[in-house]
């Protein structure tokens, strides 16, 4: 077996070329992988489910592939991680709650299916809050997701767990899901990239049930050329830059006029303080900016203050619908359980009205923002939260489970104050992007996120590779 010794090293973009070449075989990348796994995860709890028996088995097939001479897929063997709302075929979806019986998936979403037949080798499901509902990867199925940098707070949500692999080496990249914020927000926790889409460009991403159409799937990685690659992965053929996103990421965009906006259409219902490293961190963004020849002023964004209301009516719409034994409700989260109550009781007419309004507004927002090229903000509003902060604390202790003290509504409006500038570009189904710019005193990772406008993905890696290389 050869010395993988170097592996943990490699960037996304170089371990694919050395397993492409054939410097690095399947079987002893997997291996290593599972290795780290098995090491980390007892500490840092990302994974749920780990399938080390099928992935040795898919390495071995994607080894002989090798072998043969024959073309091989762009992500050849490649390891990587769903979070544990995505079906993969043979292995539990447990959607992080103890309210649903864990059968085996009978066959892969398309978000998996995509990516295996890119090439790929799952290597088991990572944590999740119930439903994808939270900021925070906790639950009452599994350990909580820990920031690797500081394992007494949160990776974020509700990709915390694949954004924690990610960041502790466990996998070298990862596919979110983000329906409001669920891929930048564990990202800016975790010093990573993470690129939420704009609607429609992932088509396999899009979430099932979602009538405001929320969900997309991106990437989360240590750097814009491997966000780059797996994108490539992610958007079909034809819908491509020409080239692909990787070929192109290093051609620097110039002269982007860029507004700086700290307003949210979370602030009427929830004022929120903003933090001083995520201050720092705008700064340091904002420095970096200019020096990559951008122009940056201010933007003042005004925001309908109904928005909080109708997108809690359609975001929570799904929970609402889920199908769960009446004797089992009660093992539900206080979060699922509250908001659940409360879909089922609101009409259908409700709902429609809500998801009228969340129109108009991305209509009016997106002509805000069409001033700029991107609208520049901080990723978080707060440093990552100490494990159980959202909850009542009552879950962080070494008795986990424990209890969960807090009730629904803190709950829901510490996320929203933690991550007050997310949700809303879901609404106006625009990119975004989460880099990671600043680290505090403490060695807290701190990131900025730019909007930008549809069908600008490409553009926005480009800046965070521009910005990575200052």
């Amino acid at each position: 077996m050869a010395d993988t010794s170097g592996i943990a090293g490699l960037s996304a973009v170089r371990l694919r070329d050395a397993l492409a070449k054939g410097e690095l075989s399947a079987r002893e990348t997997t291996e290593h992988f599972l290795s780290v796994i098995e090491q980390r995860n007892r500490h840092l709890g990302a994974f749920i489910t780990v399938t080390a028996e099928q992935a040795l088995t898919d390495a071995t097939a994607a080894d002989q592939l090798h072998a043969g001479g024959g073309p091989l897929p762009l992500l050849h063997a490649m390891p990587v991680a769903f979070k544990d709302l995505t079906d993969v075929a043979g292995v539990p979806t447990t959607h992080g709650s103890a309210a649903l019986e864990h059968k085996p998936a009978p066959e892969d979403s398309a978000l998996a299916a995509t990516l295996k037949g890119q090439g790929t080798i799952p290597l088991g499901k990572t944590q999740v809050p119930e439903f994808g509902l939270t900021a925070y990867s906790e639950n009452r199925i599994a350990p909580p997701s820990r920031n690797p940098y500081s394992p007494g707070r949160s990776s974020g949500g509700s990709s915390g767990g694949s954004a924690a692999a990610v960041a502790a080496g466990m996998v070298p990249f990862a596919p979110g899901t983000d329906g409001g914020g669920s891929i930048r927000i564990p990202a800016g926790a975790c010093g990573l990239v993470g690129l939420k889409p704009g609607r429609g460009v992932v088509p396999s991403g899009a979430g099932a049930r979602d009538a405001a159409r929320l969900v997309v799937a991106g990437p989360l990685a240590k750097t814009a050329a491997d966000a780059a690659l797996l994108m490539d992965a992610l958007v079909p053929p034809q819908d491509k830059p020409d080239g692909g996103y990787l070929a192109n990421v290093g051609r620097t965009p110039s002269g982007l006029r860029v507004g700086v906006s700290l307003d949210s259409p979370w602030a009427g219902v929830y004022p929120f303080r903003i933090g001083q490293e995520a201050h720092d961190a705008l700064a340091v963004g904002i420095k970096l900016l200019e020096g990559a020849g951008h122009s940056v002023s201010e933007a003042e964004i005004r925001y309908d203050n109904r928005y909080p209301q109708a997108f809690t009516a359609a975001w929570t719409a799904g929970v609402g619908g889920a199908r769960i034994a009446p004797q089992r409700e009660a093992l539900l989260t206080p979060l699922t359980r509250t908001f659940r109550r409360r879909a089922q009781q609101r009409s259908a007419a409700k709902v429609s009205e809500a998801l009228k309004f969340l129109r108009q507004f991305e209509h009016d927002t997106v002509a805000q923002y069409a001033r700029w090229d991107m609208i520049l903000m901080p990723s978080l509003a707060q440093t990552p939260r100490p494990i159980g902060w959202f909850t009542g604390g009552g879950h962080s202790t070494e008795q986990w489970p424990g209890e969960w003290a807090g009730d629904a509504d803190e709950d829901y409006k510490r996320q929203c104050e933690y991550a007050p500038w997310s949700s809303m570009v879901n609404v106006c189904g625009l990119p975004a992007i989460s880099i990671p710019v600043h680290t505090t005193e403490t060695g807290l990772p701190m990131g900025i996120q730019l909007i930008g406008r549809t069908g600008s993905e490409l553009q926005l890696l480009q800046v965070a590779a521009s910005l990575e290389a200052l």
